[in-house]
């Protein structure tokens, strides 16, 4: 894997005050060809990717990572989310301060939950994007009825109340290592909130009602040996998006981190789609 660049953490105010943890992976002028913005998923954190900007710095992108509010380093209960939307709207905040350095609009990277909320966001066109990078999003759920029911019970009494979220981190990777580490991982939480579950339920329904609108170019990678997200979603949302604008790859043996797997495979289709792109 190449080396990092040096990292520049630092720190952004979302709209209603909360602290959110920035750390960009800037390159010269020179080599640039872009730039790219990561978004975790549940329970993790920004630091986590660290060996997939140094893969985008590789490529010539410069690449800014987040830790969503209640995650990482940035402010916010552990696991909930304020009433609206407003992981979107951090994500604009961030994003646009982050494409005002450069001449073209950024990549959107985001995996599990950050994928979900990043295909929202591109849907949305609040922003302009150079295209989308979708991780095993969690475009689809495995909820069983008695799961609903206690999500709508807890809602109604507790909205903001993070419990256990369930999911094991031995379904993560086949690699010990990595699972070793995400369970030793102080910024690591297991926890959600009733309220950040129903925003992402309804922004899934979101972006299967409105697949069909996005308008920019996408490479959607996922496992399908997924245990944490069912993989399902993501095949929905591809046939419902404009013909020609995204490619799907599903890796039927892989595990939820696809790029925390020892297979090469991601690595190597995100690398071609890039130049495909011009990015290279």
């Amino acid at each position: 894997m190449p080396a990092l660049v040096a990292q520049h953490g630092h720190q952004l105010v979302a709209a209603d005050g909360t602290s959110l943890f920035v750390s960009d992976y800037l390159l010269p002028a020179s080599p640039l060809r872009g730039s790219v913005v990561l978004m975790h998923g549940l329970g993790e954190h920004s630091g986590r990717y660290r060996h997939l900007a140094a893969f985008f710095n590789e490529c010539g992108l410069s690449v800014r990572c987040y830790d969503h509010r209640g995650h990482g380093r940035s402010q916010g209960k552990r696991g909930d989310v304020i009433n609206g939307d407003p992981l979107l709207q951090d994500a604009e905040i961030v994003i646009d301060d982050f494409a005002a350095r450069f001449r073209l609009p950024p990549f959107l990277f985001g995996h599990s939950m950050g994928g979900l909320f990043a295909a929202r966001f591109a849907l949305s066109k609040v922003s302009p994007l150079r295209g989308l990078i979708l991780s095993s999003p969690a475009l689809g759920l495995r909820l069983s009825r008695l799961q609903m029911l206690l999500l709508d019970t807890l809602h109604a009494l507790a909205p903001s109340l993070a419990v256990p979220n369930g999911l094991s981190p031995r379904w993560l990777s086949h690699d010990p290592k990595v699972v070793a580490a995400y369970r030793s991982d102080p910024l690591v939480h297991g926890k959600i909130s009733a309220r950040l579950m129903r925003s992402m339920l309804r922004s899934i329904a979101y972006c299967q009602a409105n697949a069909g609108q996005l308008s920019v170019p996408a490479l959607l990678l996922a496992a399908g040996d997924d245990h944490l997200v069912d993989p399902d979603g993501v095949r929905r949302f591809a046939a419902q998006l404009p013909p020609g604008l995204a490619q799907l790859h599903v890796y039927d043996d892989l595990y939820h981190e696809i790029f925390n797997e020892t297979d090469t495979r991601p690595l190597a289709d995100l690398r071609a789609w890039l130049a495909l792109q011009g990015a290279l």
